[in-house]
């Protein structure tokens, strides 16, 4: 049903393929999920766990009661932040009935629409007053199973195929090829919420994940090795916002938070960071000219992180995607296997400390 607004063809793309991944993602956590999508790929996806202060800073919510935040927005505000640049004119889904904390966080954020099973009266009233009464609310029977059999039209020409009902469970991820095989319940959930997202991304794809919550994607590239640079790259960035010299950035009172963010991409990119640091630049953003930051110290500060998860989509073919992965604290890998090079990849893992499993195939992509 459409609550609100006049949905589009791309809107109701991201929207099922949202609302699919979410189903998933509780499907295999037992905790409310929500994600951001973006032109047919998820820019975030997470699990309801609670907000730290640091996380609350990050994702511009520590104005808000965020401390008392249902799980359902603790999940939004973990999608949302985990790639804010990407995320910015987002479709939502959410995996349970959208309630006020919820609808309150999406109020704020440059958005194009949201789907839910439900929602309450109170968030139903808060995002009808988004965009004038014109954004797209959309509500979807949690109960409804399509047909097995998926199609596709291309040039007149109709695809058919069965749809991704693989289990992402605990036995997808046994066969440990590693010499290190210790993955603590924390380390399987990521992986198992790594392997889902990449189901709803384009190929290939890469998938960074920690503490429930996408911290970088790369996806739609043709190699994979860039998918991982990419990804990796997006969660180096995610670090580093929580770095004091970032959360301290003396922003002018009037500067919007999409702006913020945008200035926060520019001052931690080397290349870029004239823009909003140079004489002439900086008065447009700040109350007071920051310093920037040196390469040594975010290698330093990169280097106290080692728990991420992460999840291809293909088999890696070379070990430089591990050791670009180990640089940006992967520690858990999930992937096909099935290279000729694996040997080299494996020992790669071994080098570092991490644990690799193999899953055996290709995750489909809708």
């Amino acid at each position: 049903k459409i609550l609100s607004g006049r949905p589009g063809y791309l809107n109701f793309l991201d929207a099922f393929n949202g609302w699919h991944l979410v189903s998933n993602l509780k499907k295999a956590t037992g905790l409310p999920a929500a994600t951001s999508f973006k032109h047919v790929s998820p820019a975030g996806a997470a699990v309801g766990l609670p907000l730290t202060e640091t996380l609350a800073k990050i994702y511009w919510v520590n104005d808000m009661d965020w401390k008392n935040f249902s799980p359902l927005a603790c999940a939004y505000a973990r999608a949302r932040g985990a790639d804010r640049m990407s995320s910015f004119g987002d479709f939502i889904s959410l995996s349970d009935v959208c309630d006020k904390d919820t609808a309150l966080l999406i109020k704020r954020e440059v958005s194009d629409g949201v789907i839910a099973p439900g929602y309450t009266e109170e968030a139903l009233e808060v995002l009808k007053q988004k965009k004038k009464g014109n954004y797209n609310v959309i509500q979807i029977d949690p109960e409804y199973v399509p047909a097995p059999l998926e199609h596709k039209q291309v040039f007149g020409v109709t695809f058919e195929q069965g749809r991704q009902e693989l289990a992402i469970d605990d036995e997808l991820i046994s066969n440990i090829v590693t010499e290190n095989k210790e993955l603590s319940e924390e380390a399987k959930r990521d992986m198992k919420v790594s392997l889902i997202i990449l189901k709803y991304t384009q190929s290939n794809s890469v998938c960074y994940v920690e503490n429930g919550q996408t911290i970088g994607v790369g996806a739609g590239q043709q190699s994979r090795i860039h998918c991982t640079r990419l990804a990796g790259n997006k969660a180096d960035l995610w670090h580093l916002r929580s770095h004091p010299s970032v959360l301290n950035l003396p922003f002018r009172a009037d500067i919007p938070r999409p702006n913020r963010d945008n200035a926060i991409d520019l001052y931690l990119n080397e290349d870029e960071c004239g823009d909003v640091l140079d004489d002439g630049n900086w008065q447009n953003f700040f109350t007071r000219r920051p310093e920037p930051m040196t390469k040594e110290q975010k290698r330093e500060w990169l280097s106290r992180f080692g728990e991420t998860a992460l999840a291809s989509d293909a088999f890696f073919p070379f070990g430089d995607n591990i050791e670009r992965a180990f640089r940006s604290g992967v520690a858990y890998i999930a992937q096909p296997g099935g290279s000729v090079r694996d040997d080299a990849v494996i020992e790669a893992c071994n080098k570092h400390g991490m644990v690799m499993a193999f899953t055996g195939l290709r995750l489909f992509h809708h």
